[in-house]
């Protein structure tokens, strides 16, 4: 076998090189008739030419779409990380307004002695219908973002249900709307929400759900919504949003999130912020409207900012987890195409080793 080999070698050798020796014309017999072998400038001067075969061009073509297709994952991760800034410095530009709101509520309700038996959102009802208000994102490429939250919502629904409550339900984001209108689920209301959540579309949600509640058609909303954990977790959290609890607005704390770079990677710092000190009026103070009236025009606001935030905390979840799906797709994309440039060159070894042994066969045909 070895010596078949070196044999092979030796004769692809001699017939690649380009000494004058190596064409010239000779004769040789075949039988019956004789082939002459001519030596010309065609023969020195040509190059040697692999054809290669229909599955390494196949090879060939897959592999440059799967290049282009790691450029295109990385570009997408990139542009979420771009978004997940925005949506940071969002949060942090809301955060003194939130502040200056919770000091003013404890305040108040300080100066009101801690009575609120005359303000409708801070008053418990009889719990016979309950309204679900689910938030999930517009677009997919992001993981198990969507069908989390899905099946989070599904989940509380059927709960309910159990429980012999009335549930209806109030959808923000396409995903949502369109996999819930399918199966026929009790609709109230639809939204939908972008990757850059605003004051005005928090308003428009706030609205519906504060006359939902203050018409007495449904009697306590739970809100559904992703809770930005880190870059490679986000967790599906239910709270109540209406009626709300004067302790809880008061006392309740804060953290925010600031995205940073470490050595080319992608890091989420969290900060814990401690509740706002209620703001002190003094015992003179002369108030133009009652401080009732004042709470009652105050919780509207802390509704539209609460919304606001949990809409800027959802989007960020669904950007990290679009940037970890992305990520992964240029992992896999990088590993099929190395397994693919070794499935190439062995194609491309084959057709060569095919060639040099039709040369040697050829070679020791005519002698």
């Amino acid at each position: 076998m070895k010596l078949l080999c070196f044999a092979s070698l030796l004769a692809s050798a001699t017939a690649f090189t380009t000494s004058g020796a190596a064409f010239t014309s000779q004769c040789y017999s075949v039988g019956d008739r004789s082939v002459q072998v001519t030596d010309g400038a065609a023969h020195r001067t040509r190059r040697a030419t692999i054809v290669m075969d229909g599955k390494a061009n196949a090879i060939r073509d897959r592999i440059k779409t799967v290049n282009n297709t790691k450029k295109i994952t990385m570009a997408m991760k990139l542009v979420a990380a771009a978004k997940v800034r925005r949506a940071q410095d969002a949060v942090v530009a809301t955060r003194p307004f939130s502040e200056t709101l919770q000091s003013v509520f404890g305040g108040l309700i300080g100066r009101m002695g801690g009575d609120t038996a005359d303000i409708p959102l801070l008053t418990q009802r009889e719990v016979k219908k309950v309204t679900i208000c689910v938030i999930t994102g517009d677009r997919g490429l992001c993981g198990g973002y969507n069908s989390f939250m899905i099946k989070k919502a599904e989940a509380r629904y059927k709960e309910l249900l159990a429980a012999g409550l009335d549930v209806d339900m109030v959808l923000i984001g396409k995903k949502a709307i369109t996999y819930f209108n399918r199966r026929g689920y009790p609709i109230r209301a639809t939204f939908e929400c972008g990757q850059n959540p605003t004051s005005k579309e928090a308003l428009a949600i706030s609205e519906e759900l504060l006359n939902t509640y203050l018409s007495g058609e449904t009697d306590t909303i739970e809100l559904l919504y992703t809770k930005f954990v880190s870059l490679i977790a986000s967790a599906p959290a239910v709270r109540t949003l209406v009626p709300f609890s004067a302790s809880e607005i008061s006392q309740k704390g804060d953290e925010v999130f600031s995205l940073t770079s470490s050595s080319g990677d992608f890091e989420v710092e969290r900060t814990e912020l401690d509740a706002a000190e209620p703001q002190e009026f003094p015992n003179d103070m002369i108030f133009e409207q009652d401080p009732t009236q004042i709470v009652n025009s105050i919780l509207p606001l802390y509704l539209n900012g609460q919304i606001l935030r949990t809409l800027q905390e959802s989007v960020a979840s669904e950007l990290a987890a679009r940037m970890q799906s992305m990520q992964s797709a240029s992992d896999n994309a990088g590993a099929l195409a190395k397994d693919l440039s070794m499935q190439y060159n062995r194609a491309r070894q084959a057709a060569v080793t095919q060639e040099i042994l039709e040369i040697v066969s050829g070679a020791i045909a005519v002698e």
